[in-house]
């Protein structure tokens, strides 16, 4: 049997035995702190890592990595995004990996644990005037995580985006572990982490993470990307079909991001997977992570 305990800031899902184990922190944009499958410890808590230089399981919108000095052009007028990566003068990852979601739905059951969180931005805020709702739904099996998150625009515009995820998983052994993927297009970053090009893809389908210092992006031709340890084998497939994936290798041992995304650094200027959405339409995808 599966249990759900929730304080003001945190859920955990469990099953009887703990083989299976997921929190998620409410506040820290509902983002998902640790997970094991059947025993498997797939993510942990980056400490002494923070989490606002980490942004560690993170859901990245209303855009993924980052924007060019912060500003972009929509439909005739100038924005500018707050600058919180001060380094590379961008904004990066977002606007609601900080925001409070509220607990709407969960669900128990003997082969599972699922929960419904919500993000309702009433205000427009400096460089997306807009109004919209964010929805999240975890659930968790024995060898499953599904994320299905549903952006639903609440204004009288339309405006831009794009999605990303941001979760960073562990590996006994990470040099001895391997990326596999589909991919004929890789981007080129400037000094600033900025897309300035697309080649073609110089890697191999199966990358070996060896002592790389990652952090790079490429196009999928296919949703399914396959991250093998020593101890597990894990699958991360998305129901979006023009998909992209981020590898970054962190200043920590063991452990790698790799991140899901619709779009790439400053989509909102290059338009590279970026989308638009309606008033009262709503944009629907599902990242699943599965272990083999």
């Amino acid at each position: 049997m599966y249990t759900i305990n929730h304080t003001k800031s945190t859920l955990e899902l469990t099953n009887s035995n703990q083989s299976v184990f997921a929190k998620v922190c409410l506040e820290d944009g509902a983002s998902l702190k640790e997970l094991k499958l059947s025993g498997h410890s797939l993510i942990q808590d980056l400490s002494p890592l923070e989490y606002k230089n980490t942004y560690a399981s993170s859901i990245l919108f209303p855009f993924a990595n980052r924007i060019n000095n912060g500003v972009y052009d929509y439909k005739g007028a100038r924005y500018k995004f707050p600058i919180n990566e001060e380094a590379n003068n961008n904004a990066i990852h977002g606007l609601i990996f900080n925001k409070t979601f509220k607990v709407t739905n969960e669900v128990a059951t003997k082969d599972s644990a699922s929960v419904t969180l919500v993000y309702d931005e009433q205000q427009p805020s400096i460089g997306f005037p807009f109004t919209y709702k964010i929805t999240l739904d975890y659930i968790l099996t024995a060898i499953n995580l599904d994320l299905k998150i549903t952006v639903t625009n609440t204004d009288t515009k339309d405006f831009p985006f794009t999605l990303g995820w941001h979760p960073y998983f562990l590996s006994q052994d990470l040099p001895q572990s391997t990326l596999s993927f589909q991919s004929s297009k890789k981007m080129v970053f400037n000094d600033q982490m900025i897309t300035i090009d697309t080649i073609d893809n110089p890697d191999d389908s199966e990358l070996k993470i060896e002592n790389k210092q990652l952090d790079d992006c490429w196009e999928l031709d296919q949703t399914e990307v396959l991250f093998s340890t020593p101890n597990y084998n894990l699958s991360i497939n998305s129901t979006e079909k023009n998909s992209f994936l981020q590898a970054y290798t962190p200043p920590l041992n063991n452990v790698i991001a790799i991140e899901p995304t619709t779009g790439i650094s400053d989509s909102f200027n290059n338009k590279i997977g970026l989308k638009t959405l309606e008033p009262n339409e709503t944009y629907k995808v599902t990242w699943n992570l599965r272990l083999n």
